[in-house]
């Protein structure tokens, strides 16, 4: 993959909503790589010590394939889902991979 805009979001998420939250996680990933040209990677990491954290980490061609991905319905559902579920982000990281080209 060529130069790319990284985006990694490191959530948490209470215990009781996790597997629902999952489920919306690898819904925005799927629907990301399938209807989103710019989407080159979206993977849904957990923590085998803390499984109350969730990372997503995701790869767009540029910075504009990212701001698509935000307009996208797929996201809105994810969005509500974060909400709904009290999730919260501890920090999300916006990158631009430099190596390898």
């Amino acid at each position: 993959m060529p130069n790319a805009f990284i985006v990694i979001a490191e959530l948490r998420v209470p215990l009781e909503n996790r597997e629902e939250f999952l489920g919306l996680c690898i819904y925005d990933s799927d629907h990301s790589l399938a209807d989103e040209t710019g989407c080159r990677q979206f993977d849904v990491v957990t923590s085998e010590e803390d499984p109350g954290s969730i990372v997503l980490y995701e790869a767009y061609d540029d910075r504009a394939a990212f701001d698509v991905h935000l307009t996208m319905p797929h996201f809105a559902v994810f969005a509500a889902g974060v909400e709904r579920l009290g999730v919260t982000r501890e920090r999300v990281r916006l990158l631009n991979r430099v190596h390898p080209v």
